[in-house]
C-alpha cells in the first residue's frame, strides 16, 4: 500500500490504493535529536501502517483445514510436540495392533493341528484298544491254530514270597 503525505505541519492525508474515499488522520510529529540514530525495529515500526498487519482470524474454516492454513496456526506451532508424540503413539498403537492379529491367526493355525493330532491320538488309541481285547486276540488265535493258548478254568492265584 503506498501513502502519500502532506508536509509535517498539515494534518497528513492519507491515500490508500484500492479505495475511493481518502481519510484523514491526525498524527503528531516527533523530532528526534540528530544525534540519535533510530534502530531497525523502530524504523520497521514507523513504516508499517495498521494496514499492513495481516489479520489474524480465530475461526477455523474448512478452507483452512484443507490446503493447510491451520498447520501455520500459532496455537499448531506451540502444540507440534503433542501431535508428534500423538502420531508415534499411533504408530505404536498400530504396529502392536497388526503383531497381535498375527499372533491370533498363528495360534489358530497350530489349535487346528493341536486338535487333528488329538482326534488322530484318540482313533489310534482306540483301534488298539479295540485290537488288544481278550476275545479279539482268541478270535486270532483260533482262525491261525498256531498256538496252545487257552482260557484258563481256574482263577489266579496269588504266590506269597517271604521278604
Amino acid at each position: 500500500m503506498k501513502e502519500i503525505e502532506k508536509t509535517e505541519a498539515e494534518p497528513k492525508l492519507k491515500v490508500t490504493v484500492g479505495e475511493e474515499t481518502p481519510q484523514q488522520e491526525q498524527e503528531t510529529v516527533v523530532e528526534k535529536p540528530a544525534s540519535e540514530t533510530p534502530s531497525l525495529q523502530q524504523l520497521i515500526r514507523e513504516t508499517v501502517a495498521e494496514e499492513d498487519v495481516p489479520q489474524i482470524k480465530n475461526g477455523i474454516t474448512l478452507r483452512k483445514v484443507v490446503f493447510g492454513d491451520i498447520l501455520t496456526a500459532e496455537i499448531v506451532r506451540r502444540q507440534i510436540w503433542l501431535f508428534l508424540l500423538i502420531t508415534f503413539f499411533l504408530i505404536v498403537y498400530i504396529a502392536q495392533r497388526y503383531k497381535y492379529q498375527q499372533d491370533i491367526v498363528e495360534i489358530d493355525k497350530k489349535t487346528k493341528v493341536l486338535k487333528d493330532a488329538k482326534f488322530k491320538a484318540l482313533s489310534s488309541k482306540s483301534e488298539l484298544t479295540e485290537r488288544t481285547r481278550q476275545s479279539k486276540i482268541l478270535d486270532m488265535l483260533k482262525l491261525n491254530n498256531d498256538s496252545l493258548l487257552k482260557i484258563s478254568d481256574r482263577p489266579p492265584y496269588y504266590i506269597k514270597v517271604p521278604e
